[in-house]
Parts: structure tokens; sequence; C-alpha cells
């Protein structure tokens, strides 16, 4: 019989299809409807420290926050009204009471202060895991790589020693060594990661001669980065690997899974085909199997990673020449 279970934080999901932190999972009705499709398991959407500390982005009148743009302050400011932290903390509590499938936290702050805080405060409300969503990005052109990469790992580090539950991390790929730093969050006793992060993207009116956001969904195209490091560093760590950015349909998740990931996960899809497509994802991903003859994910996943080419060292050449032959 065909099963869609696998492991991910030391958890055991139904499916490896995981709803990714965005705006349907900020309700306990919309994350019933994602366990009712099949999915593995939900992260909740990101609770932001401006949303912690609401009545400074009330005021904002100095420091950091005073470089915030006024729409912007006035949008937090509502949405902290309308979905601040202890309507975050009460969602975590009835979603657990509701739902048999892992409910992981989100949690997206700058001050190390609040990432404590709020992680204690996460866990004690009975999440079975905490997701750093580490967002910011670097343009400091004074500040090194290595100063970057300490930063991560202190967050980390500070989430961890207060915290019994799993810990992963979602990441940029803006780092100059990335399988390094997966290493260096495995030995502090990170769960897992994500890979990978998708930033704020921006875009210019040239009528209005002004910012505007840009494209917030990923692309399919997205996912042959996500595959390539997945299979990069899956045959070096013991982490668990979520693939995320570009995952559209049980192919990708098929993809991933070969790579050496043990679950993905899945919005801008949602977003597009309606939280209903995680059970036609599942679906064709049992549909695979049944054809290839594998019962398990475990007897399949990873069988495409670069521990298991022969050669490893010139895994990435050869990848190179073949994209570029083929090209030509």
């Amino acid at each position: 019989m065909t099963s869609l279970k696998t492991k991910y934080l030391g958890m055991e999901l139904k499916s490896p299809v995981i709803a990714a932190s965005c705006s349907l999972t900020n309700s306990l009705e919309s994350l019933i409807k994602l366990e009712k499709a099949g999915a593995g398991a939900v992260v909740l959407k990101s609770l932001f420290e401006e949303q912690i500390i609401e009545e400074r982005i009330k005021t904002a009148a100095t420091g950091f926050y005073s470089s915030f743009h006024t729409e912007a302050v006035e949008y937090i400011a509502q949405m902290s009204m309308n979905f601040g932290p202890e309507a975050y903390l009460k969602l975590i509590r009835d979603a657990k009471k509701e739902l048999s499938i892992p409910v992981i936290a989100s949690i997206n702050c700058i001050t190390k202060e609040y990432w404590i805080e709020f992680a204690a405060k996460i866990e004690k409300a009975g999440a079975d895991a905490i997701e750093l969503n580490i967002s910011h990005l670097t343009h400091d052109i004074e500040k090194s790589g290595d100063t970057v990469a300490d930063e991560y790992l202190a967050i980390f580090m500070a989430v961890k020693e207060k915290v019994k539950i799993p810990v992963s991390v979602k990441m940029g790929q803006n780092f100059t060594n990335i399988s390094r730093m997966i290493k260096v969050l495995e030995t502090h006793g990170a769960a897992g990661v994500v890979l990978f992060n998708r930033f704020y993207q921006v875009d210019i009116d040239i009528e209005k001669m002004s910012f505007v956001p840009g494209y917030v969904r990923s692309s399919h195209k997205d996912i042959t980065e996500t595959i390539r490091w997945v299979a990069l560093v899956s045959g070096k760590t013991k982490l668990s690997i979520a693939g995320s950015r570009g995952v559209r349909d049980g192919s990708d998740v098929i993809k991933v899974l070969l790579a050496g990931g043990d679950a993905v996960q899945v919005a801008s899809t949602l977003y597009k085909n309606g939280v209903e497509h995680i059970a036609k994802i599942n679906s064709e991903i049992e549909s695979w199997m049944k054809l290839k003859g594998f019962d398990t994910i475990a007897s399949f996943k990873g069988l495409l990673n670069q521990k298991n080419i022969e050669n490893p060292e010139s895994w990435e050449r050869q990848q190179y020449i073949k994209a570029i032959v083929g090209v030509e």
C-alpha cells in the first residue's frame, strides 16, 4: 500500500506537502480546510516584531521605526489590531484543539529580545515547532558575509536556548556558502531548514515615480534553484529539509524528494489553484509512486542527491556543462 508519510523536524507527517506561512494560514477556518485537503502540516502566517510592539509603531517617532514609510506604519498598526500577538497565541491554542496535523509557528523579528520573548510564549501556547523567518535583507556596505552569518546564528541560538520544541530556519540563498551555514545550524541544534525564503520584492511606478510592491508570489522557474541546493546539501546534513519556492504540482514535490528533501512548503500554487489543490498534488505523488513501484517516500528520497552521485566533487560542474551544451 502506498504511503505518503514522511518525517520533518522529528514529526511524522501524513503528507510531504506543508502549507507555507501566508495569509491562507492565519485563521482557524483556513487551517481546517488545509488539513481536510491533505496538508501534512501547516506553518502559521508569520508574527512580526512590528505587531509585537504595536505601541511603538503607533508613535513611530524615533530610532529604527522612524525610517518606516507612513503607509507601512499605518498598515502594520492595523494588522496588529486584527492579528496581534494575543490573537496569534489564541490561534495556536485553537488550532491544536481542532487539528491532528502539526502546527508550526513562524516569527519574524529584528531585535533579539523579541525573538526570545515570543518564542517562549509560542511554545507555551502549544505549537509543535517554530520556524524562524529571518528575512532582513543586508545592504550595509560595511557588513561582511561572516557578520551576516553570525547574526543568523545568534538569532537561532537565542531562541533555541529558550525553547524545547524543534526550531527550524527559513533561509535566504544569499550566503557565500549555503552548505556551511546549514552545517553550522545543525551543529548548534537546529531541527531543520527551509530552502528558500522569498524576500520582499520591489518595483517602481514610473508614472508616480515611487516604489511599489513587486511580484510577491514565486515563479515555477524558481524550483530549479530549490532542487539544486536540496540535492547539494541533503546528503551532508541530518537536518530536515523542506523545499520551498516554485513548487507547483506533484511532479515538483517528487523532484524535491528525489533531490533529498523531506517535505515541501507551498503557498503560491494554493493562491492560484485553491486549497483543494493539495489533494491533487498528493494524488499525483501516489500515482507516480505506484507507477515506479515505490511504497514509501523513504524508498526513493535522496536517490538523486549529490551524495549518491558517482564522483560528487564534479556533480555541480557536470550539471553546468550539460545545461550549456544542451542550450548550444
